[in-house]
């Protein structure tokens, strides 16, 4: 059985590609972004992590059309219609399984007008524009939250939960020295990083660093060189703070969970897999939604946690290192408030297992 992975999730996707790698009679290949964001020369996490299990990567380049007003993206989006029809057939996949986001959708549609099935699976608590496009032509739809099944056919519907990584539980690196004697922040701007975070923690790392250690994964575009800024500033002042201040451009898999672990508490973007981790790990977190993604899916992802009782949301036009600083200290003072068992009772376990069991009956 040969099976193509896509779609703008990819983390997601990582537990059942290492399910499916026991089954030698499982051929898996990945389309996706090798370059996240315009102008960047940097290569994706997702290529990282792909492209490591062994699994050949091909890079698509589809447009969205979502606020998106730019010629040459609107243009992308017939190409990337015929060149996943050219992929696809070239490939001649027996199934299609995305993980959501305008990139599988062309994907999907080349797909059904060639008959091959596909599942499509949605991370967020909504449904955004193109994971309502896919679930049209998917035969199967499976879903993270329940609140999410009113958006999807009935009878083509299955609630799995997120595929968590086993890496966030154990630790099994040691990378991230910090001083014992202070609490740990862990900062991650998801996956591509996040400039407007990385600028406002630049601003604040020396008010901070007295205070606490920061694990700070910043993300590699290579048009703004936040790595190379952050560096910088670090280089200055690390001399004179007893906090440690630790960058990267990604935490990788093997570090994740040494992370995670250190971390007192977590400040993110409010995508779906950093929430649906935090929630898994009952992580104290300030989550700083990106206010511009489809119907507003950060904020609402960002919501469950803060009604959970872990979380304290950030808008992003409130944003700045004063807001951000009295946050973070107000957190560290009151960490035992934001402990709640009701956290991990959102987290469906074995959701890896159950999309591998939704994929084999498909198997021919």
């Amino acid at each position: 059985m040969r099976i193509v992975f896509t779609g703008g999730h990819h983390t997601s996707a990582l537990p059942v590609l290492k399910i499916l790698a026991d089954h030698t009679d499982i051929q898996v290949v990945w389309y996706g972004h090798k370059h996240s964001l315009k102008h960047d020369k940097n290569t994706t996490l997702e290529y990282i992590d792909i492209t490591s299990l062994g699994i050949p990567f091909f890079e698509l380049k589809a447009g969205k059309f979502y606020k998106t007003y730019d010629p040459i993206r609107l243009a992308k989006i017939p190409y990337g219609f015929f060149q996943a029809l050219y992929l696809l057939i070239k490939h001649k996949p027996d199934l299609i399984m995305s993980f959501g986001g305008y990139l599988a959708l062309p994907v999907v549609l080349a797909g059904y007008i060639l008959g091959i099935p596909s599942i499509t699976h949605e991370q967020t608590v909504v449904s955004g524009f193109a994971n309502k496009l896919i679930a049209r032509f998917a035969k199967r739809i499976l879903i993270t939250w329940p609140s999410s099944a009113k958006y999807f056919p009935k009878d083509k519907t299955v609630l799995t939960g997120i595929p968590i990584r086993s890496e966030i539980f154990k630790v099994t690196s040691s990378n991230f020295a910090v001083n014992k004697d202070l609490p740990t922040l862990y900062i991650t701007g998801g996956k591509t990083g996040s400039h407007k975070i990385n600028t406002v923690f630049g601003d604040l790392m020396g008010d901070l660093l007295d205070k606490v250690n920061i694990i700070h994964q910043c993300g590699d575009y290579s048009q703004t060189g936040d790595f190379e800024k952050l560096t910088e500033q670090y280089n200055r002042i690390k001399h004179t703070h007893s906090g440690l201040y630790i960058l990267r451009k990604f935490v990788l898999q093997d570090e994740i969970g040494e992370a995670f672990g250190k971390a007192d508490i977590v400040v993110a973007r409010a995508g779906a897999h950093i929430v649906y981790d935090l929630a898994a790990l009952n992580k104290p977190c300030i989550l700083i939604p990106i206010p511009w993604v489809s119907h507003n899916e950060q904020y609402k992802n960002a919501l469950v946690l803060k009604e959970a009782g872990i979380a304290e949301i950030l808008s992003e036009d409130k944003l700045t290192h004063k807001t951000l600083q009295a946050c973070i200290e107000d957190m560290l003072s009151n960490l035992v408030n934001y402990r709640s068992a009701h956290a991990q009772t959102l987290v469906k376990s074995n959701a890896d297992k159950a999309i591998v069991d939704e994929i084999f009956k498909f198997k021919v």
